[in-house]
């Protein structure tokens, strides 16, 4: 997958990460890179369409892995079969 965005990084870095343990970092940064570029959108007066949309889907994407990562993390034992 390439990054188009250089926030793209840390966010493809998140959802290819297996390990709950490192996603545990990994989900912040990204979220911490998209928020640093939705603020520098914000003085640019916008910016692309087709980043804002990518910035939208990472984000949806960023909550469904931190809700998944919520749900197991309440699992009585953690089965890594």
């Amino acid at each position: 997958m390439k990054a188009d965005y250089p926030w793209q990084e840390l966010y493809v870095a998140a959802i290819l990460e297996t390990d709950d343990a490192k996603l545990l970092t990994r989900l912040p940064a990204a979220k911490a890179a998209i928020d640093a570029r939705l603020h520098q959108l914000q003085l640019d007066h916008g910016g692309a369409p087709d980043e804002r949309q990518a910035i939208s889907d990472a984000l949806a994407g960023l909550n469904i892995l931190r809700s998944e990562l919520e749900a197991g993390s309440h699992d009585t034992g953690s089965s890594n079969a």
